[in-house]
């Protein structure tokens, strides 16, 4: 996909379809002081001043705002004792209910018991609850195994897998105005005490974003009186010290999965399929990073334009499976809405492809 200088990598192919202005933010990206290379993914698309679904490494410094609000983002996957055999949509959506409403302390003990003290965490964060956005929490079915092998031990195609898609809410979004508002988006050395100051706080956003998805998905297999097991729980919006091909400096991940944690998931859009992937041994030309999704194809103020024409919103919460979209929100049933969003196969193909060429 076009002729870039060797900081900057696209994974893509002729199939890839990438905005403009997101590879115009990437491009930008990659000119801040101390960054030694970039790479956009397959979903790669514009954000607010940066690019998501991207990666970036640089040398004694790093950027917090690259990170952005959400710290600690990422995909926790669950295997379920519910039957595929007995799934009814409507009838797990009306027993679920309503989980918007942040859970109080008694609640968070009885689902996660006294071993995990959320104490440590500010009040007003929304505990227990999915978020806005692109965040969600889903029933999955199996459609195809292509390498049984590779699955983890406790799955079970015969059973629905849970999938939550959320992050550390309002502590990531508080972590990074006081950043802002201290030091701008010029960054800091990784020596003194704003670095360390910000690594303690996004460690911490980090264990809130990975606890409140065990909350999310012991709330929602608590309504439905079922069992789950977690296969998996990667965070896809983090800072880490790490080596790049020789190299030891800061890798900055927005919207982007890690190839070191062993099976990742990379999900659609609604009415779209997810894929459970292993990443290969060798992913630096990417910075050892793949997609965390399907990526936009339109910014959200123009779904409702885009779509409103051809279908209502109750239309739009009937999925092509059949499955059933709960979300009262009339807006984000638009902004949500698959026709928004790239086809996940294209951003699967392109980064298999990318790593035969």
């Amino acid at each position: 996909m076009g002729n870039y200088p060797h900081h900057i990598q696209i994974i893509a192919d002729s199939n890839t379809w990438i905005e403009g202005n997101a590879v115009a933010q990437l491009e930008t990206t990659a000119r801040l002081p101390h960054m030694l290379r970039v790479a956009g993914m397959p979903d790669l698309h514009a954000g607010r001043g940066y690019p998501v679904g991207a990666a970036f490494f640089s040398d004694r410094h790093f950027y917090p705002a690259l990170i952005g609000n959400d710290i600690g983002c990422g995909m926790a996957f669950w295997q379920t004792d519910l039957r595929t055999a007995k799934l009814k949509p409507a009838k797990l959506a009306k027993q679920l209910g309503n989980i918007d409403t942040p859970l109080d302390k008694d609640e968070q003990v009885d689902l996660l018991g006294d071993a995990v003290d959320m104490r440590q965490f500010s009040d007003g964060l929304a505990v227990g609850t999915i978020g806005g956005g692109n965040h969600f929490a889903e029933l999955q079915t199996v459609d195809t195994v292509y390498r049984t092998d590779l699955l983890p031990p406790d799955f079970d195609e015969n059973h629905l897998q849970l999938l939550v898609h959320s992050g550390s809410r309002g502590l990531g979004q508080h972590i990074l105005q006081c950043h802002i508002a201290a030091f701008g988006h010029q960054g800091l050395a990784e020596e003194g005490e704003a670095a360390a100051a910000y690594l303690a706080e996004h460690q911490t956003a980090l264990e809130f974003a990975s606890l409140n998805r065990r909350l999310i998905a012991a709330r929602m297999l608590d309504r439905w009186r079922a069992e789950g097991t977690c296969l998996l729980d990667v965070h896809h919006n983090f800072l880490e010290q790490t080596e790049i091909d020789g190299t030891i400096g800061w890798l900055h991940r927005k919207g982007a999965t890690p190839t070191d944690k062993g099976l990742v998931m990379i999900p659609g859009s609604r009415g779209d399929y997810s894929y459970l992937v292993r990443p290969a041994e060798d992913c630096q030309i990417s910075l050892n990073t793949l997609a965390h999704g399907a990526g936009r194809k339109w910014q959200r103020g123009e779904c409702k334009g885009r779509l409103s024409h051809k279908y209502t919103a109750d239309s739009l919460r009937q999925t092509e499976f059949g499955s059933v979209v709960v979300c009262q929100d009339k807006a984000l049933i638009f902004e949500e809405a698959p026709q928004a969003y790239k086809s996940i196969d294209s951003v699967i193909a392109a980064m298999k492809k990318r790593r035969f060429d």
